[in-house]
């Protein structure tokens, strides 16, 4: 009874070009010829571009209250909408063993006041048209200009009077969790993960990994000694952008933010991450990915302002930045066919940046990608890029950057990065004429400053057992560092098999722990009742197994059967709001006649079945033999069984999921207890099946009891 994924999918439930040509009759006449000559001419060459104009950005007016706080106002007198963007000031902070605190705190500003529930808050926001929302960096609301005062009430009771109630905070600890359990069968995030952790260190606030422990270990008065403590005028800008004067302004900020209190906020220090010496290749394993997700990153030290920042950003917008003209996008996509998308990033920090060169690619390309992202890198970096493409990529950043302007809160992000960056007045005013002004020298002058592919951390997440052995090529030491999806290095124990063992007979030692054949052997009928929520909703599943060829399964929500799945060895039938389907061979009735061997792990002795010890890896802090196995029909799984009690505990299947897209189903086994003599798993948590974890509780095991024959 260990496979559970195959009936948990179903819950998971979807330039035209025109031309036209006009030809007429032309007089040959030598004047004619002439003039249509010089006419071809004219029209074969673009016209030179004219200088850079300065550019006039909207007016901006800024003061500061007595308690420090830093006002900035936009006027845009478009729409009636006023909105205010209440920031902090501090530099990000090290969270330690309750890492992601201070967003929950942030979070649960917005969730109940002295004054005001939670229903009352977001009741008197929708009741004015307004929208609002807390972070663990300030506060943000907008509404119409006549219902400002309003909305400034309601903003400054939630900014004041953070009531952090207790029930709210449970929530959002068990959505978190929720959340972060999902992250192991995210190749993105486990790759992002590791690229925090490797290029900023684990002291470092932008290299802390939130997971699971950290947020057991939240309280609620961490959160609020975070409210406490930095949420003070001194320590934040508030900007109103909008249909306001200033005038109107000052009297909204004196009124609603002058009797704020000051207080002192600590400073932050850390140490600065160091760069990678070398090329290191970082794993993260994904079993049965059939795709790889490659970042090749490092820290740079590109600050806000820096003289280099414009040139730089051209060098990366020709190397992979967001026009689809980037080389990485025309190398490894429209030339090589290895991915959808190749791109890179070069981004600036007051603390530290980064550069990230990044693509999904094929496992059987995977090595050849990285080839091609140096190979990039290197050509970058070694010859003048053409004039061409330098003029492509500022015509597309002048465009970018002229669009922007649409928006007042871009005018606003100016205003405030001018005073806090401490930039010229005329930083963006003179930006098209500072881009205009880069060189193809100044190109490569940045490529040999920033671009790095001889010192690189080159990352991947997918499946280790495919592709990894080829990455070590890569690594300066020919060596590769494996990692947990939440960026914790492991030991992959791979000197610690112990001598003679294999596959089968880590299976053979598992059965051995569930009871020994005779007495799994003795199990004719097993009738097996879960309970779950499922999105709020209570459910309840029962299935049934007989004789090993007979099995049955019934979803039950609200007291009503959603879903079933009946075999009798011989025909399946499945049913549900789509209806009923009857299947008599195919992929779906090989997984249900798999389901009906009660203990499956018995029939991987049979001839066809390949089953190969991968090594020992480390599942949530405990060892466990890695054990791949290879079905007769080809389809394969990855099991782990425990090193000290070799009862399995989690199980990995790649199944299709919507849309054609494989889903790797992952199924952690616990709280292992004797049944008459045999021991069962009595929770299951499966990922990757739906949005978030589906946590199944066993509420009883019935063995050898009878099974009406309807039943299948």
């Amino acid at each position: 009874m260990q496979k559970y994924s195959i009936y948990i999918l179903f819950l998971g439930l979807f330039f035209v070009q025109c031309s036209k040509k006009t030809t007429e009759g032309m007089k040959e006449t030598a004047v004619e010829s002439v003039n249509t000559a010089e006419s071809l001419a004219w029209r074969s060459s673009a016209p030179s571009a004219g200088p850079a104009r300065p550019i006039e950005l909207g007016e901006y007016t800024s003061f500061d209250l007595a308690n420090g706080l830093k006002v900035i106002v936009v006027e845009n007198h478009k729409i009636p909408r006023v909105s205010y963007q209440l920031s902090l000031n501090n530099d990000p902070i090290v969270e330690g063993d309750q890492a992601g605190y201070v967003s929950m705190a942030g979070n649960l500003m917005a969730t109940g006041t002295t004054n005001r529930s939670k229903a009352e808050i977001d009741q008197a926001i929708d009741f004015i048209g307004a929208s609002m929302n807390t972070s663990g960096g300030g506060v943000f609301g907008s509404s119409l200009k006549k219902h400002s005062n309003k909305l400034l009430e309601i903003m400054t009771d939630v900014l004041y009077n953070p009531s952090f109630p207790e029930d709210e905070f449970k929530k959002m600890k068990t959505q978190t969790l929720s959340g972060l359990a999902n992250v192991r069968t995210n190749p993105d995030a486990m790759a992002s993960n590791v690229a925090s952790v490797l290029n900023y260190g684990k002291d470092h606030p932008y290299g802390e990994i939130q997971n699971e422990s950290h947020v057991k270990n939240m309280t609620i008065e961490k959160c609020k000694s975070y409210y406490e403590t930095y949420f003070k005028p001194n320590n934040a800008y508030l900007i109103i952008v909008g249909d306001v004067t200033p005038e109107e302004a000052k009297m909204d900020a004196e009124k609603y933010f002058g009797s704020w209190k000051s207080g002192d906020i600590p400073e932050t220090t850390y140490a600065a991450p160091v760069p990678p010496t070398g090329r290191n290749v970082a794993f993260a394993n994904k079993d049965g990915a059939v795709q790889s997700v490659i970042r090749i990153t490092y820290p740079v030290n590109l600050m806000p302002g820096s003289e280099d920042l414009i040139k730089a950003r051209v060098m990366n917008n020709i190397l992979g930045g967001g026009i689809f003209s980037g080389r990485l996008m025309q190398n490894l996509r429209e030339d090589k066919a290895y991915t959808y998308g190749a791109r890179s990033s070069l981004s600036s920090d007051e603390l530290v940046g980064n550069f990230n060169a990044f693509a999904s690619v094929r496992n059987s390309v995977t090595d050849s990608s990285v080839i091609q992202f140096l190979y990039e890198m290197e050509r970058l970096r070694d010859e003048p890029v053409s004039a061409d493409d330098l003029q492509l990529v500022k015509n597309s950043m002048a465009g970018s950057f002229a669009r922007s302007l649409e928006s007042p809160q871009t005018i606003a992000r100016f205003a405030r990065n001018t005073y806090k960056f401490n930039l010229p007045k005329d930083y963006y005013q003179t930006y098209l004429q500072r881009l205009e002004a880069v060189q193809i020298e100044d190109v490569s002058a940045m490529a040999k400053k920033y671009i790095r592919p001889d010192n690189a951390y080159i990352i991947v997440a997918g499946s280790k057992d495919e592709v990894s052995e080829n990455l070590k090529q890569f690594d300066t030491d020919g060596e590769i560092d494996f990692y947990d999806p939440f960026g914790k290095k492991l030991d992959m124990n791979e000197s610690a098999l112990p001598a003679g063992l294999d596959g089968k007979k880590v299976v053979s030692n598992y059965l051995e722990a569930l009871g020994g054949m005779d007495k799994l052997n003795a199990v004719k009928t097993m009738v097996v009742n879960i309970s779950m929520d499922i999105a709020g909703q209570k459910a309840s599943m029962e299935m049934g197994q007989k004789d090993n060829t007979m099995f049955y399964s019934e979803m039950s929500m609200m007291g009503n059967i959603v879903q079933e799945q009946r075999f009798n060895g011989t025909r399946a039938k499945i049913s549900g709001m789509g209806g009923i389907q009857e299947i008599t061979k195919g992929p779906q009735f090989d997984a249900l006649k798999d389901q009906a061997v009660t203990f499956g792990q018995v029939m991987y002795m049979n001839e066809g079945y390949e089953v190969n010890l991968k090594g020992i890896e480390e599942v949530e802090g405990e060892n466990a033999y890695k054990v791949e196995v290879v079905k007769p029909n080809g389809n394969k799984s990855y099991e782990y069984y425990s090193v000290k009690s070799n009862l399995l505990i989690r199980n990995t299947t790649t199944q299709p999921g919507q849309g054609g897209e494989d889903t790797t189903i992952v199924t952690d086994l616990g709280d292992y207890k004797d049944v008459n003599g045999v021991q069962f798993p009595h929770t299951l948590t499966i990922n990757g099946a739906m949005p978030f974890p589906l946590v199944m509780k066993v509420d009883s095991y019935t063995m050898n009891g009878e099974i009406p024959a309807e039943k299948f």
